[in-house]
């Protein structure tokens, strides 16, 4: 009986050794015709170069399997073949549940090299578990970080309390804080995208096909550096400011008044202050710059999360469309529209034709500023604090008209204020 119960978990895990077999080291060898990867398959190209590199290897019935779920010992295998770093020291036996296991030698190498971490699996390694993406995402930013200081930084430089993360789970749930920094950089650095409904999808798993295309990107992100790719620039200012100003645009920050120090957005930011004939209170949390000359041709992702074909603002080739980020607490039940437009002195802040609205801050679960009365609507209630995003717009071009157009912010004794050079 326990021959028979042997010989039928072979049979069971046949297709998976057959599809990932150890690294013999036969790259650049010819790829193979399969099957089920005909040439007009989206990820072909990726496919074929994966096996001509021996990372992959196809099945006995000359299939790839392409639609087929990829496991955390196929995905570490595949790291620890593409990856060109050299270990500076080898584990071996880092997980139990792998003694003799056909992965075993290249999940170590996986660890030496950085992509895992073996305390995030105290209970074993369970190398059957199909791989998440949340898992994929840590995998990989973590890789990047243990070969090249920069990413690293990279890593740092997004886990913090101003992350915003262009994906719908971080305003609608369902995206651990934990997984921003590494969700970050593969979104900024094009290794992973979101789905077409904004999601990330942290929870899902990955075909072969998809690994086949994320091993090629990986091979050429591993290879470059972390300043080289604008959308990561972006989320590290965030990360850092709470703006992506200074690396989305020309614009650069001012000193402040002689002094030794730049008036970063930071100066400004989750400090309450009080709107004008006692209304009550504001927090500025973010300022995003979409870079989009037309709804239809915007350049950044941060951008992509509040413009679309269906955004209803006119935009101005001349302008940047900004996006403030706030939080507002009204004193009274007379925060209307008029009221709140001049309560801040302020275009950058003030309510002054500053709603919008657009198919993708649905999409993304932002709450924007409407086109209703504020009051009327219920937007705004007496001591009830409204957290939402208003639009604006700075000038493209001209530095001597950026003042007129709200390139200066001040809270209390802080101030923000910025300049395009000559």
């Amino acid at each position: 009986m326990n021959e028979l119960k042997k010989v039928t978990q072979v049979l069971l895990s046949g297709a998976l050794v057959l599809g990932m077999l150890p690294f013999t080291g036969n790259a650049n060898a010819a790829a193979p015709s399969f099957k089920d990867v005909p040439a007009s398959h989206w990820a072909k190209a990726s496919i074929d170069a994966a096996v001509s590199k021996g990372y992959f290897k196809g099945y006995s019935d000359g299939t790839f399997k392409p639609g087929a779920t990829v496991t955390r010992a196929e995905f570490a295998a595949l790291l620890s073949r593409v990856s060109k770093a050299t270990p500076e020291l080898e584990q071996a036996n880092v997980f139990r549940d792998l003694t003799g296991h056909w992965s075993e030698g290249e999940v170590n190498r996986a660890v030496s090299l950085g992509f895992l971490n073996a305390s995030d699996y105290p209970n074993g390694f369970k190398p059957s578990t199909a791989l998440t993406r949340e898992e994929m995402a840590k995998w990989l930013s973590s890789g990047l970080a243990a070969q090249n200081e920069d990413f690293k930084q990279a890593l740092k430089d997004t886990d913090t309390e101003n992350m915003l993360v262009p994906v719908a789970e971080f305003y609608k749930g369902g995206l651990k804080k934990s997984a921003y920094p590494y969700v970050s950089v593969v979104l900024g650095t094009g290794l992973m995208a979101g789905y077409p409904d904004g999601t990330f999808g942290p929870g899902k798993t990955t075909t072969r096909a998809e690994a086949a295309v994320i091993l090629s990107r990986y091979q050429q992100v591993q290879e470059s550096k972390a300043d080289s790719y604008r959308d990561l620039n972006e989320m590290r200012e965030v990360g850092l400011t709470g703006t992506n100003l200074t690396s989305a645009t020309p614009f650069v920050y001012s000193k402040y008044e002689n002094a030794n120090y730049l008036n970063r957005f930071d100066l400004i930011t989750e400090k309450p202050f009080s709107l004008r004939n006692n209304l009550g209170e504001m927090i500025i949390h973010r300022m995003i710059v979409a870079d989009a000359l037309t709804s239809s041709t915007v350049k950044n992702m941060y951008g992509r999360m509040f413009i679309d074909k269906d955004f209803d603002r006119f935009i101005d080739e001349d302008r940047y469309m900004v996006f403030m980020e706030v939080t507002v607490t009204p004193n009274g039940d007379n925060l209307n529209n008029l009221a709140l437009a001049n309560s801040t002195g302020n275009s950058l802040t003030s309510g002054g034709a500053s709603n919008f609205t657009s198919g993708v801050v649905k999409k993304y679960g932002i709450i924007n500023l409407p086109r209703v009365d504020y009051v009327k609507s219920g937007f705004f209630k007496k001591g009830v604090s409204r957290r939402y995003w208003m639009a604006h717009s700075i000038n493209r071009y001209y530095s001597q008209d950026v003042t007129l157009n709200g390139a200066s912010i001040r809270v209390g004794n802080s101030l923000t204020s910025f300049y395009i050079p000559n």
